[in-house]
């Protein structure tokens, strides 16, 4: 699917992905040109890019037939699209027309993930476990959430296969209610990413429509180490 949108703010750069996770191509114009590192890199003012960072990995995606890689440029603030190792990317000029286009089966993939994440941060909080850091890494994802000293279950093996029974029904029976996942921005500009009324927390990933777009979302005994516990987990994008 191709959007050509027009009439955009001069100057102003708009994070497209952030409104549609499966939105994987877009016609827009470049707004900024630099140079990052020695290397060139360009702007474009409808990002369809999502760079790394919050856990997720960034896009993978092209500049009309260029492969690019999105980051976020820290001295302006916009997203640019910078060539891999090795390649360049072709001149660009400020008000140049382009495509731009991301792998859309990459961009499900880690949006599953991300989205599968925050419904683990869900569940642990279910059971009174406080997040204190997250992976959305493909192979890496995992929540880790301080231990309570009250919760005597998770001293012993028995007691963490218990706890991990208790998230994985948690998370199977949320799947199976198809519950929604949306985005809303509060007054002060945070995107605060739902999972209907059962989990809210400000987030600037992408993420799936409903939590029914998730398969194969295992989750290994939950470990637990120097006073933190690490639920590790897997997840896919169902296909309908």
């Amino acid at each position: 699917m191709v959007h050509s949108i027009e009439a955009p703010r001069v100057g102003a750069q708009v994070s497209v992905y952030l409104d549609d996770t499966y939105l994987d191509q877009v016609d827009s114009r470049v707004i900024a040109v630099g140079e990052r590192d020695g290397a060139r890199w360009a702007a474009v003012e409808h990002c369809v890019f999502h760079p790394q960072g919050g856990g997720q990995p960034a896009d993978r995606g092209w500049l009309e037939d260029t492969e690019i890689v999105p980051v976020r440029d820290r001295e302006s603030g916009l997203i640019v699209a910078t060539a891999p190792e090795g390649g360049s990317l072709p001149p660009l000029g400020e008000g140049q027309r382009v495509r731009a286009r991301i792998d859309l089966r990459t961009r499900t993939a880690h949006a599953a993930l991300h989205t599968a994440g925050h419904l683990v941060e869900a569940v642990g909080r279910m059971q009174g476990w406080e997040m204190v850091g997250s992976n959305h890494f493909p192979g890496q994802a995992r929540i880790e959430f301080q231990a309570p000293q009250s919760d005597t279950r998770l001293t012993d093996p028995e007691g963490r296969e218990e706890a991990t029974a208790a998230l994985r029904a948690a998370v199977a029976a949320a799947v199976a209610d198809d519950l929604p996942v949306f985005a809303r921005c509060l007054a002060d500009g945070r995107r605060v990413v739902h999972l209907d009324a059962l989990h809210a927390a400000p987030c600037g990933g992408t993420h799936v429509r409903s939590l029914g777009d998730l398969a194969e979302v295992v989750l290994p005994t939950l470990k637990v180490r120097k006073g933190r516990i690490r639920v590790s987990y897997t997840a896919t994008h169902r296909s309908r």
